[in-house]
């Protein structure tokens, strides 16, 4: 009877990769690596990436992968639209509900036609493409000066009249070239970046203090007064959103 479950999960050869892995292959695509149930052990750009149930993994086009998976497993791999594209080559999405959700309405339809498929790829689609923007969507200002202080102020603790000065500016004016170009003032506008910094790192699984150092807060603490108060949110609802 132990070998019953490998003996099925080869019954229908084009769908053993499920149950199984595969060797080292990549997509024109992007693709989503998802487990339904059990575990996987995979090798991404030579690195071990180990998923656990309901986590899944967001890929780039044409990154190389290979995947184990224990016994009793099962895991889908869909790809997806071509403009479907990570943040980064390779995205650890951890446990997403959304993403649940669609993937099991995926395995109890079964869509077999082109058009069929193409409805779930775009339910996906569409979630991916929230979660992998930022929390915070942050208008990037066009003048000079303030595209250049935007691009430092997110993770730079130097204060922001220090900041101005080094560029020849003062605040008052980098305040105003933030709300005529962004519609949000300078101090929130940094806050807000050091958030998405933060709740990136959090939804991945970073602790609260090594996200909190990561966008620039000394203390979880910190991190949790001002995820509070710019966002009403606490850490545990960061983490499980989406």
């Amino acid at each position: 009877m132990d070998h019953v479950p490998g003996r099925l999960a080869t019954l229908v050869p084009e769908n053993s990769i499920r149950f199984l892995g595969h060797p080292t292959h990549s997509h024109p695509e992007p693709h989503l690596v998802y487990v339904s149930a059990g575990s996987a052990r995979l090798e991404i750009d030579g690195e071990q990436v180990v998923l656990g149930p309901q986590e899944s993994v967001w890929l780039a086009p044409d990154v190389p992968h290979a995947a184990r998976y224990a016994p009793g497993s099962l895991v889908l791999g869909p790809l997806l639209s071509p403009t479907t594209i990570p943040p980064e080559r390779v995205h650890r999405l951890g446990v997403r509900p959304s993403i649940t959700t669609v993937m099991t309405a995926l395995l109890g339809a079964a869509p077999s036609t082109a058009a069929e498929v193409s409805v779930f790829r775009e339910a996906l689609d569409n979630v991916l493409t929230t979660l992998g923007g930022p929390y915070f969507a942050l208008p990037s200002p066009t003048h000079p000066v303030a595209a250049t202080v935007a691009r430092e102020i997110g993770l730079s603790t130097e204060p922001l009249d220090e900041i101005a000065a080094r560029h020849g500016v003062s605040t008052r004016h980098l305040q105003r070239l933030f709300v005529a170009e962004t519609g949000i003032g300078l101090h929130q506008w940094r806050v807000r970046s050091r958030l998405n910094v933060a709740i990136d790192r959090l939804r991945h699984g970073a602790t609260i203090t090594r996200a909190a150092h990561a966008a620039g807060y000394s203390t979880g603490s910190g991190l949790r007064k001002a995820l509070h108060r710019e966002a009403g949110v606490d850490v545990d609802a960061v983490r499980h959103a989406g």
